[in-house]
């Protein structure tokens, strides 16, 4: 089978490998057709992987397919069905994964595509508990969004932040994969929504998905923009995954006990906090990262039911990746760019 492995840094390649292996117990074999781009895998391009891999890697975090067969044991999956794949390779067996955590595994092997082989490969082979089944009607393209793209924030908004109805958000990169989805996710629980981005195109775009209001990040200092917005009184959770560049603004933001939630740092790894900022105004700060696996089941429920849309820049072949990623890279997107395998 084809697979699209990582050889070096910044250097992918198109190879035959071997078929991936008939399914054993409690295992599914599932024909890939999309793969969604993410920092993740513009990371892991570059040789950011921040932990041990062994090159040559086969990429891609976050995509979905066809179940083309299953093994023993196997009573939830029948073949022809779309299933979108958990991102991580969890054991199912610690405290956090038999309590629906996943994303707090303690054994967990790695992301794939990132530590371990990836999902950009004609076939994969993988737990039956990691290919959750799309609604009928989603395609695989739009179920290749589940995984991070909309469970990353459904994780974030909901589970970390309890953004409720009523209360004013702030989502920062509003045009990025998963601020388009946080948006989105806000909006449809009843929140008000301020998000920034970095061009008058975008702009008019975030306002079309619901945004009630937006910024200019390169025109204005959100932060300001922020505070006149909501009479001095700040936002009750910020969404934040850009991180050095937005950090000391995203909590200016905040209303007096407000919460932040974070999920990346595209700029940078290292901030400084105003400690005296932090307990006087009371301030809860979350780190998040993935998703349960239930969060991925519900974002494929809202993407079936209308809830939520996903919003593609691009559909592109596998062989265009390169070009792709260098978008990603310099922030040349609204949405998500899918690679159709």
């Amino acid at each position: 089978m084809r697979a699209l492995r990582l050889q070096a840094d910044r250097k992918l390649a198109l190879v035959e490998i071997p078929d991936a292996p008939e399914p054993g117990e409690g295992e599914v074999r599932v024909r890939m057709g999309a793969v969604a781009l993410n920092h993740i895998d513009v990371w892991g391009w570059r040789g950011m992987a921040f932990a041990k891999r062994t090159l040559p890697l086969t990429v891609g975090a976050e995509a979905a397919g066809t179940v083309e067969s299953v093994g023993p044991g196997v009573t939830d999956l029948t073949p022809g069905q779309v299933v979108a794949i958990y991102g991580a390779e969890t054991c199912g067996h610690c405290p956090a994964c038999r309590a629906g955590r996943d994303n707090l595994c303690e054994n967990v092997a790695g992301v794939r595509g990132f530590h371990i082989d990836g999902l950009a490969s004609e076939l994969v082979t993988v737990k039956a508990r990691h290919a959750v089944p799309a609604p009928a009607g989603v395609s695989v393209r739009d179920a290749s969004l589940a995984p991070i793209t909309f469970g990353t924030p459904e994780h974030m908004l909901f589970d970390n932040a309890k953004l409720e109805a009523g209360q004013t958000v702030l989502v920062q990169a509003g045009g990025s994969g998963v601020g388009t989805s946080a948006i989105q996710l806000a909006k449809s629980v009843g929140a008000t929504v301020i998000t920034t981005v970095g061009s008058a195109e975008k702009a008019e775009k975030a306002k079309a998905l619901g945004a009630d209001h937006v910024i200019n990040y390169r025109e204005e200092r959100f932060e300001g923009v922020v505070r006149k917005l909501t009479k001095k009184r700040g936002v009750d959770v910020v969404f934040e995954h850009v991180g050095v560049d937005t950090w000391a603004g995203s909590l200016f933001s905040l209303r007096r006990g407000g919460t932040l939630v974070t999920c990346g740092s595209t700029t940078g790894i290292v901030a400084e906090i105003n400690l005296f900022q932090l307990y006087q105004q009371q301030l809860r700060l979350i780190g998040s990262f993935g998703c349960r696996i239930a969060n991925l089941a519900t974002s494929l429920g809202k993407l079936g039911d209308g809830t939520v849309k996903p919003v593609i820049d691009a559909e592109i072949p596998i062989e265009s990746i390169d070009e792709a990623l260098q978008r990603i890279e310099r922030r040349d997107v609204f949405g998500k760019i899918v690679v159709t395998l």
